[in-house]
C-alpha cells in the first residue's frame, strides 16, 4: 500500500479507459490526480503514461455515468465535478456514421460525436452539397419500422448487401470544419438548371470534394423506382398515433450524438424536419431539390400524408416522367432560355406557397385593397339532416367574407360575416366531377365552424381560393402573393385536367412500366396493372412537356398543396382534459386534432404568439396568445423538448432573409430552441 506521503493526502486514483485499435495495448490506465489538476492536464498525464506514438490532438475525454464529454480543458476535475468514482473513455471526437438520406441511399461518413447536433448537420450538408442545412436534422428510427425491417430480414433467405456510398475521405473527417467548396454562394452555377447535372465548367471543383462527380449524380438524380414487393415490406404509419410516433425519434439539436446514444457505424436518418424551403436556385441546388422530391415522394408512396386518387394519379405521372427522363440521355442537353423561365417562375411560385420569399413589386401592396364579389353555394353540414346547399351573393374584402341574398341586398346588412384569420383552408376538388369546393375551418368558442364554399368553374376557384389561403395567414388580396398563389392553383388544375386519348391507350401495351412503383398499395389493390398504367398515361400528357427539374419542383408544389402538408404529429394531453389528443405543429400554426377521427378542433398560429415557455420539472409546454389565449399540454409520444424545438425552430426560419449572407446565427437557434433543463 502506497503512504499518503508519496503523493500528497490531496490526491487519488483515477481510472480512465483508452479506445485505440491495438488490441496488443494496455486499455486501462490508473492516473494519481488532484481535484484542482486541470483536463488538459489529465490528457497530458494519460498520454505521457500510454507510451504510444500517434496523434491524439482528435482524441477527448467522455465521462460514461454522467453521458458528457469534458470539452473544457482548462475547467479543473473539481469543477467539472469529476472524483474517484468516475469512468473516463479517452475516444476520438470524430468517428463513423451511415445516413440513409431521403431518397433512401446509405452514405457512410466521419462526423464529430462531441458537437450539438445542429452543427453536424451543418458539416453533414457542406459534404453533402446541400444549402440551408438548418431545414435538416437526424432522426432515429421508429421501433415500428426496425421490427419490419427484422421481419423482413428474417424471411429472407439470402443476407442483403446494402449499398454503401463512401465518404470518408471528408473535411470533417480529419477533425476540421468542411471546406465551402461547391457550397459557396458566391460561385458560378455549379448545376445545369434544367437537368439537374454539373454544369462542365464546374466539373474541376470536385477534385478537392469527396463528392466525385459519380456520387454526385447519385445524390441529385432520382435513381430506379423500387419494387412493389420493396414497398410492401415497408413500414406504412395506419393512424394519426402512428405518424406521431414518427416524430419520437428526432434528435436533441442541442445536444451532441454521444449524449444521445449513438453509437459508431449506427444508422441515422438524414430528413427535412422543417418544410419551409427556403431560396431553392437549380444552379446551386440540384441535390437539395432532388432529396426534396424524394422525401415528398416517399411520404405519398408510404401514406404518410393523404390525397385524394386524382391527386395519386398526378404524383404518379410525375414520377413517371422523372425517371423516364433521368435514365434518358436528353437529361444531358443544356437548356434554352425559356426552359430557364418556366423554373424560375415555378420557383417563385414555390417560395410564395412556403412565405420564403418577397417579390420586389411593392406597389401592389399599397394601393387599394382589391375585393372579389360573386354568386356561389354555401354548404353547411348537418349532422341529423341533407346538407343545405344555397346560392348568396358573396363578398370577400380584407381577410373576412360576407354573403346576401343577392346583389341588391348587398348594400345593407349580410346574413353572416366570417373572419377567415387563422381558420383551415382545405380544397375540395374532383377536375373530372367539375366539383370546385372550398372547406373553410373557422375558430369559434368551442371548436371549428364547418362550412364549404362552391364555384362554378376553375378561374372563379382558384381566385377565390387564393383570397381564402392568404386571409387564413392575416393577408389581403392587395399582397403581392395573391396573383402568384393564384397562379399555382390554377397550373396545378390544370395538371389534373386530362382526358383518355386513343394514343394514351396504346401507348400501354408499347410503354415498359411497371404501374405499382409509383402509386401506394391502396391503389395497386384497388386496379389491375393495365389499369394503373393507363390512367397514369392520361394524368403524364399535361406534363410530358416539362424539364426534369422543373417536373421535380411541380411534384414538389402538387405535395404542398395537400391539405395535411408540412404537418408533424404529436399525441398529447392538454391541461384540464382527460382525453388524449394530437397536435400538428406546421411552418405557421399549431392544429389540435381529434385522436379518433382525425379532425381538427382549433388551431392558433404563431403570429399570435405573445410568448411560450416549458416547466421542465413537469415536462409540460405553456403558450400564451393574443386575446387572453393560453394554452398547456405535456407530450406522451416524445419528449416535451421536441416540440419545445420544433416551435422554436419554426420562428428562427421565418427570421431568415435572402438579404443576409449565408452564415446562420446558431446563437439565436440554441437560444430558441435550446431550453433550460
Amino acid at each position: 500500500m502506497t503512504s499518503l506521503g508519496a503523493y500528497g493526502s490531496n490526491s487519488w486514483e483515477l481510472l480512465v479507459s483508452v479506445d485505440h485499435q491495438n488490441e496488443e495495448e494496455q486499455k486501462e490506465f490508473t492516473l494519481q490526480v488532484t481535484g484542482d489538476l486541470h483536463i488538459g492536464g489529465v490528457m497530458l498525464k494519460l498520454v505521457e503514461q500510454i507510451k504510444m506514438t500517434q496523434d491524439w490532438s482528435d482524441y477527448a475525454l467522455w465521462w460514461e455515468q454522467k453521458k458528457c464529454w469534458l470539452l473544457k480543458t482548462h475547467w479543473t476535475l473539481d469543477k467539472c465535478g469529476v472524483q474517484a468514482d468516475a469512468k473516463l473513455l479517452f475516444t476520438t471526437q470524430h468517428k463513423m456514421l451511415r445516413l440513409r438520406l431521403p431518397n433512401m441511399k446509405t452514405v457512410r461518413l466521419k462526423v464529430s460525436f462531441s458537437s450539438v447536433v445542429f452543427k453536424v448537420v451543418s458539416d453533414i450538408c457542406k459534404i453533402l452539397n446541400i444549402r440551408r442545412s438548418e431545414e435538416l436534422s437526424l432522426l432515429k428510427q421508429s421501433e415500428d419500422a426496425i421490427r419490419k425491417k427484422k421481419k423482413k430480414d428474417k424471411n429472407n433467405k439470402e443476407p442483403v448487401t446494402e449499398d454503401i456510398l463512401n465518404l470518408c475521405n471528408s473535411p470533417v473527417s480529419s477533425g476540421l470544419s468542411a471546406s465551402p467548396g461547391l457550397y459557396s454562394k458566391t460561385m458560378m452555377p455549379i448545376y445545369d438548371p434544367v437537368s439537374g447535372t454539373p454544369a462542365s465548367s464546374t466539373i474541376t471543383w470536385f477534385s478537392d470534394s469527396p463528392l466525385t462527380e459519380q456520387n454526385c449524380n447519385i445524390l441529385a438524380f432520382s435513381h430506379p423506382i423500387c419494387s412493389p414487393e420493396t414497398l410492401a415490406e415497408m413500414y406504412q404509419p395506419r393512424t394519426l398515433a402512428d405518424k406521431a410516433r414518427l416524430n419520437a425519434g428526432w434528435l436533441d439539436s442541442s445536444r451532441s450524438l454521444m449524449e444521445q446514444g449513438i453509437l459508431e457505424d449506427d444508422q441515422l436518418l438524414l430528413r427535412f424536419k422543417y418544410y419551409t424551403f427556403f431560396d431553392l436556385n437549380p444552379k446551386y441546388d440540384a441535390v437539395r431539390i432532388n432529396q426534396i422530391y424524394e422525401q415528398a415522394r416517399w411520404a405519398i408512396l408510404l401514406e404518410e400524408v393523404d390525397c385524394t386518387e386524382e391527386e395519386m394519379l398526378i404524383f404518379a405521372a410525375l414520377q413517371y416522367h422523372i425517371s423516364k427522363l433521368s435514365s434518358s440521355s436528353e437529361t444531358q442537353n443544356f437548356p434554352g432560355e425559356s426552359e430557364v423561365d418556366e423554373i424560375e417562375a415555378a420557383l417563385s411560385n414555390l417560395e410564395v406557397a412556403l412565405e420564403g420569399g418577397k417579390t420586389s413589386n411593392i406597389l401592389e401592396d399599397i394601393t387599394d385593397i382589391p375585393k372579389l364579389a360573386d354568386y356561389l353555394r354555401l354548404v353547411r353540414p348537418r349532422k341529423l339532416s341533407i346538407k343545405s346547399i344555397k346560392p348568396y351573393w358573396f363578398v370577400f374584402k380584407d381577410t373576412s367574407v360576407s354573403y346576401f341574398k343577392n346583389t341588391e341586398s348587398s348594400h345593407g346588412e349580410p346574413i353572416e360575416k366570417l373572419n377567415l384569420k387563422g381558420c383551415e383552408v382545405v380544397p375540395d376538388v374532383n377536375v373530372a366531377a367539375k366539383k370546385f369546393g372550398i372547406k373553410l375551418l373557422i375558430p369559434v368558442a368551442d371548436g371549428m365552424n364547418e362550412l364549404y364554399l362552391r364555384c362554378e368553374n376553375e378561374n372563379q376557384y382558384a381566385r377565390w381560393m387564393a383570397a381564402c389561403v392568404l386571409a387564413s395567414k392575416g393577408k389581403t388580396m392587395a399582397d403581392s402573393s395573391y396573383r402568384p398563389e393564384v397562379h399555382k392553383i390554377l397550373s396545378f388544375l390544370k395538371m389534373k385536367n386530362w382526358s383518355m386519348s386513343p394514343q394514351a391507350v396504346s401507348d400501354t401495351e408499347n410503354v415498359d412500366m411497371k404501374p405499382e412503383c409509383f402509386v401506394s398499395l391502396r391503389y395497386t389493390k384497388k386496379y389491375k396493372s393495365k389499369q394503373l398504367a393507363a390512367r397514369i398515361l392520361e394524368a403524364h400528357q399535361n406534363v410530358s412537356q416539362m424539364s426534369l427539374v422543373e417536373a421535380k419542383l411541380r411534384f414538389i408544389q402538387a405535395w404542398q398543396s395537400l391539405p395535411e402538408f408540412g404537418l408533424s404529429y404529436y399525441i398529447v394531453r392538454f391541461k384540464g382534459s382527460k382525453k388524449d389528443d394530437v397536435l400538428g405543429v406546421s411552418y405557421n400554426r399549431l392544429i389540435r386534432i381529434d385522436i379518433a377521427t382525425g379532425d381538427p378542433i382549433t388551431t392558433w398560429r404563431f403570429s399570435n404568439m405573445k410568448q411560450w415557455n416549458v416547466n421542465w420539472e413537469i415536462r409540460q409546454v405553456a403558450i400564451e396568445f393574443d386575446q387572453n389565449v393560453s394554452i398547456a399540454f405535456t407530450c406522451l409520444s416524445a419528449d416535451c423538448k421536441s416540440i419545445h424545438e420544433y416551435i422554436g425552430g419554426y420562428i428562427f426560419l421565418s427570421t431568415r432573409s435572402k438579404d443576409h449572407n449565408e452564415t446562420l446565427d446558431e446563437e439565436l437557434f440554441h437560444k430558441l430552441t435550446g431550453g433550460q433543463e
